[in-house]
């Protein structure tokens, strides 16, 4: 079975970022994972258009920018500029006016155009963006700060989101508390890939290389 791992870079140590993502590359990481937050959307400041552009000169890996920010549209082009064709930007709808405009600019800039849905975001109020969007990004718990818990119900929105991929055409990823349960659980199901912070990957004092090398064994043991 095949699935996609990307490092949310968040949960990185800053002061050896070029050595982090080095590792991780070497550790067979699929994409970085960049959080940009504004401390409106969120409660919260997180990594800055500056951390993303760096991250983009370091690396030839795909990024995807999650924009947890108040009205993307009004910088969206800040992002964009900074990024290559094919990298990935995540918005949330209840963040813009018209958040299928901002997705709009994403798809004409060569990028992949996605959403983020918070855990208590209801599948039906996103539903028509999910013909624009490629990708969808389930937020498993709030947004906003790395190493909270689970979210239990939002396996049921899961669920209805899988039985819509196919027919309008998108892709799931998990962001939130992704341990090796909820890998094994929902990889089967149809999850393309998984975002890893510190639930996982990041302060185990172990080689990237070998925890990346037991997640991909996941299929074959069904833990760590």
């Amino acid at each position: 079975m095949q699935f996609e791992l990307t490092a949310s870079m968040m949960c990185a140590d800053y002061g050896h970022l070029e050595r982090e993502i080095r590792e991780l590359e070497m550790g067979g990481i699929d994409s970085f994972h960049i959080d940009i937050m504004d401390g409106r959307y969120v409660p919260n400041f997180a990594m800055s258009l500056n951390d993303m552009r760096y991250i983009a000169g370091a690396t030839d890996k795909p990024l995807d920018v999650h924009l947890m920010i108040e009205h993307p549209n009004t910088h969206i082009g800040l992002f964009l500029k900074n990024l290559r064709r094919g990298d990935t930007v995540y918005i949330h709808p209840e963040a813009e006016y018209h958040p299928s405009t901002t997705l709009q600019t994403i798809i004409d800039a060569g990028m992949i155009p996605g959403i983020a849905i918070n855990p208590g975001t209801s599948v039906e109020t996103v539903f028509e963006m999910l013909r624009i969007v490629k990708k969808v990004l389930v937020m498993s718990v709030n947004p906003g700060n790395a190493g909270q818990m689970y979210l239990p119900y939002v396996g049921h929105k899961i669920d209805k989101l899988l039985s819509l991929k196919e027919d309008m055409d998108f892709e799931m990823y998990w962001d939130g508390a992704c341990s090796a349960q909820r890998i094994t659980e929902f990889a089967p199901k149809g999850m393309k890939g998984f975002v890893l912070g510190t639930t996982l990957l990041f302060g185990k004092d172990r080689p990237y290389k070998d925890i990346i090398e037991d997640i991909r064994n996941l299929r074959f043991r069904g833990q760590l």
